[in-house]
């Protein structure tokens, strides 16, 4: 799930610096990436993953 976050904030990023779309410092196409960065980070980590198993059944 986080991953897909962390695309579609790349992608958001993409589409600000591609247009050169003019933001206010806190929805700059950079710190729009360093959050998907983030989001990324804590996919890769495991949190966010979904279901883990928890053993085994017998």
């Amino acid at each position: 799930m986080l991953a897909i976050v962390a695309a579609v904030l790349f992608f958001i990023a993409f589409l600000i610096n591609a247009a050169e779309i003019s933001t206010n410092d806190a929805f700059s196409s950079t710190n729009i990436m360093l959050l998907g960065l983030t989001a990324l980070a804590l996919h890769v980590a495991g949190i966010g993953s979904g279901w883990a198993a928890r053993g085994r059944r017998r």
